[in-house]
């Protein structure tokens, strides 16, 4: 069994946009919703959303910062099946302009219409503690 590097790991989520987040809930639950990365995928183990404050997410993120994120991506032309990402690591939420302007991307003010100064705008972090993966040939965990 070869192990991906982080390095590797990251360029495989830069291809894939979206991902599910999942948080526990107030009532001990776990929910999930798609969430688009897009393409900001660092190489020590970071992902990055933004969204909006008032949201379920970030309620949930602030009673419990732990998280998993799934990413698939599709099989190839090839017939070679795609690869699975759970990524388990502690969310944070950012409020720094500067911040927002580092990670912003063109395409975003489709949902956050003002840009970096949409009311309510929030940055949400994802540091990965452990990342399994599996691509129907090989699998692996790598621990950040």
């Amino acid at each position: 069994m070869t192990t991906m590097t982080l390095s590797e790991i990251a360029n495989r989520l830069k291809k894939i946009d979206f991902c599910m987040l999942a948080t526990k809930t107030e009532t001990g639950a776990i929910s999930h919703r798609p969430m688009s990365n897009n393409g900001d995928v660092e190489y020590d183990g970071d992902s990055w959303f933004f969204s909006h404050d008032d949201t379920n997410k970030v309620a949930d993120i602030r009673r419990d910062p732990r998280v998993t994120l799934s990413f698939t991506e599709p099989p190839s032309l090839l017939g070679k099946p795609g690869i699975f990402f759970s990524i388990e690591g502690r969310a944070t939420i950012i409020r720094e302009r500067t911040q927002f302007q580092e990670h912003w991307v063109d395409g975003l003010e489709r949902w956050f219409t003002q840009g970096v100064d949409t009311p309510g705008l929030v940055l949400i972090k994802v540091h990965a503690d452990r990342i399994q993966y599996w691509d129907g040939e090989e699998n692996g965990i790598v621990k950040v």
